[in-house]
């Protein structure tokens, strides 16, 4: 197989892989994002970065702050962050995830929380919505044409806003689930896994 023939098979993934995404997204055009005047292509991840945003913001508002230095000890937790390290590092990743995705230099050391000086539950959770409010704005800059455009850096590697998009939301995902055990191990229930009260 020549380099031709390579690229030419990455091209035509691409497009396959654009042709999926898009067909998957037309559902959730006549939903409100598409009432917002949101591209489907934008509008399709946006709506499960919210789900996400919306879920680990009220888990990081519901850990005390007298508990956000905690880090599980009993088991096979050898070398995780604590509780305020989690969302110091989703936080920053947030910001560099997207950041990429605008060509924009990422924050650095996200893996140790970053530059950012935020300390207490107040600054961090400030942090946090700060860094869910810049990815929502570059998020809804995508549209159908652009979501394959290349993207990229440190965070990530080699990628496209669709998939750095894609990245983000897995990555915030990933640690809500970690820190939905944080949580739980200190006797709080995540506000997403609580019961609804019937009217």
């Amino acid at each position: 197989m020549n380099m031709n023939d390579t690229r030419q098979g990455r091209n035509a993934h691409r497009r396959l892989m654009m042709i999926i995404v898009v067909a998957a997204s037309l559902p959730f055009a006549a939903r409100a994002g598409a009432q917002e005047g949101l591209d489907p292509m934008a509008d399709a991840v946006a709506h499960t970065f919210t789900l996400i945003e919306r879920s680990f913001l009220s888990l990081a508002d519901a850990m005390p702050a007298e508990k956000y230095g905690f880090k599980p000890t009993n088991g096979e937790f050898t070398g995780v962050r604590t509780f305020e390290q989690q969302i110091k590092h989703v936080a920053c990743a947030n910001f560099a995830f997207f950041s990429q995705i605008e060509n924009k230099e990422p924050p650095p050391k996200c893996d140790t929380g970053g530059p950012s000086p935020a300390k207490t539950k107040a600054e961090l959770m400030t942090y946090l919505r700060e860094s869910f409010d810049y990815a929502q704005k570059v998020l809804r800059t995508m549209t159908s044409a652009n979501a394959l455009d290349p993207a990229g850096g440190p965070y990530g590697g080699p990628s496209t806003r669709l998939g750095l998009t894609t990245l983000a939301v897995w990555h915030a995902s990933d640690h809500y689930g970690q820190l939905v055990v944080y949580l739980r191990l200190n006797g709080i229930v995540p506000p997403a896994s609580q019961p609804t009260r019937s009217r």
